[in-house]
């Protein structure tokens, strides 16, 4: 769904979930901003049984002039407008129209524009992506798709606040849509520090002592677990952060319950446990985690929960989790490792168009760069040696001159990733932090292809396991049951993890096992 095939009807109505937080109320914004500019007659409201009440919320209103209106029951707006139904289209914006958190207004036509997973089947005209932080980055996102350029700085302010807010002040931010948002947004900073510090309610902060008297601790692994009474997912991060000041604390989890399910907060201080890495995998199959290496968050569905864990108690479930990960995952570190290659089978990689960039082409020697995939982002300095490859999914990795001109067959023709890679919801880009400039990979890259020289020693993995490569020793990649640990035949410290389908549909077997 487009927002320009929403211009088609008039009157339109935006409506946000009841009890709206800053995400609600800044994608809602967003909304009304692009239609009115579009010449409609709009109109943005919520329900709800109370107005907004936060400090934070009513600042944030009243210093970006957001247009929203109260509505104390639906009944009084459909006899205000006196009819049955709402004319024309209604948008439902951050959820979703018959949802158990938003006032349901019967209308003509509806749509639903959201981030969060479905609950609602069969709408006819919705957009729903459950894998960004907010849905301040979806409206930007759909916004940028219609060429419409946010300069002001009120709206700028307002979404880039609604990601601030949902994703625990960026702490839980796992796609890098939400980051180039925050990266292109014009914002005023100074607002979002003053809406930063009236965020707390002395009640929250009631909230907060009292869930700090009670922990779980795991002296062999040095984690904590408190459950909170249920409050704003930021008081979550900030009982986390709290939690991790004492010494003998190395991770921990602090969650609240809910109607939908359970919000949890993950902080770490160790470079062997990645907050991020630790949200995915206790959300795994039951909700959706994720973050920075040190500060991250998530959400587990009460629904999922019940039918994977039917008599497990919440407590329980974080403990027998955390038990798992720790107990269950070895760590590989490049350069320490000594691969037993007799086990392991030998391969030699397919003749496929990949694309690669010399960095120097791009940016000088010592430019320090970011790269952003969908996998994450990977901070490096451009070198001579450096040469940057994109895989068969997209995937991004680096790798040194010498062994890259011995290992492929380059040619300079121009990389197209529809040709060379299975279909990616994100193309990889490249950001210098010297002077904030993004640059998108494929611009950049040429075509080459392996020249049979390139073997391998590799398993499949039957456990996790965590790799810090020789490119970086603080930073781990994480190989799941069913992927593959590779070690390059003539650099045995050159130890990295292949996912499975990628291993399929990149590696060869040789006949026999490698001596």
């Amino acid at each position: 769904m487009k927002l320009s095939d929403l211009t088609a009807y008039n009157p339109i109505t935006i409506q946000c979930h009841d009890n709206p937080d800053a995400d609600a109320l800044a994608s809602g914004y967003a909304l009304y901003t692009y239609f009115k500019d579009a010449g409609k007659d709009v109109r943005f409201l919520y329900s709800g049984r109370n107005a907004v009440q936060k400090p934070n919320l009513l600042l944030m209103l009243r210093h970006l002039a957001i247009p929203v209106e109260y509505v104390d029951r639906a009944e009084d707006l459909l006899r205000d407008l006196s009819g049955y139904r709402l004319p024309g289209l209604l948008i439902t914006v951050d959820c979703q129209y018959g949802a158990g958190n938003v006032t349901k207004i019967p209308a003509e036509h509806v749509a639903v524009i959201d981030h969060h997973r479905v609950e609602v089947q069969d709408m006819e005209m919705s957009e729903i992506n459950p894998e960004l932080g907010s849905c301040s980055t979806l409206v930007w996102d759909m916004l940028r798709k219609e060429q419409f350029e946010i300069c002001d700085m009120k709206l700028g302010t307002a979404l880039y606040y609604g990601l601030y807010s949902d994703t625990n002040q960026f702490s839980e931010v796992y796609n890098p849509l939400d980051n180039d948002m925050r990266d292109a947004l014009p914002c005023k900073k100074s607002l979002i520090k003053l809406f930063r510090n009236s965020n707390l309610s002395l009640h929250e902060l009631e909230i907060a002592g009292v869930a700090l008297i009670r922990h779980i601790y795991n002296d062999d692994y040095h984690y904590a677990i408190i459950r909170s009474q249920p409050c704003d997912p930021n008081i979550l991060g900030l009982i986390s952060d709290f939690l991790l000041q004492v010494a003998e604390v190395y991770t921990c989890v602090v969650y609240n319950e809910w109607e939908e399910g359970y919000k949890f907060s993950v902080r770490s201080c160790i470079r062997e446990v990645q907050a991020n890495e630790l949200a995915a995998f206790l959300s795994e199959g039951i909700g959706s985690g994720g973050g920075h290496h040190e500060k991250a968050g998530g959400f587990i569905s009460k629904l999922r929960y019940e039918e994977v864990y039917p008599t497990l108690h919440s407590e329980a479930f974080f403990s027998e989790r955390l038990n798992d990960y720790f107990d269950n995952t070895q760590i590989i570190t490049a350069g320490e490792y000594e691969p037993d290659v007799s086990k392991m089978q030998s391969y030699v990689k397919k003749r496929l168009p990949l694309g690669y960039v010399r960095a120097t082409d791009v940016l000088p020697a010592g430019t320090p760069i970011t790269i952003r995939t969908l996998e994450g982002d990977v901070d490096m300095t451009v070198e001579p040696e450096l040469v940057i490859m994109i895989g068969v999914k997209g995937e991004v990795y680096p790798n040194k001159k010498s062994s890259f001109e011995k290992n492929y067959e380059l040619t300079e023709e121009p990389y197209r990733m529809a040709d060379c890679a299975v279909k990616t919801v994100y193309q990889p880009t490249l950001h210098n932090r010297r002077d904030g400039s993004v640059l998108h990979l494929s611009d950049y890259a040429k075509v080459c292809i392996a020249n049979g020289e390139t073997h391998i020693h590799a398993k499949e993995l039957t456990g996790r396991v965590k790799v810090f490569t020789a490119w970086d020793k603080e930073k781990y990649t994480v190989g799941k049951p069913g992927d593959y640990l590779a070690v390059r035949c003539d650099d045995r410290n050159d130890v990295y993890v292949v996912e499975r389908d990628v291993f399929a549909k990149t590696y060869d077997k040789l006949p026999g096992l490698v001596l």
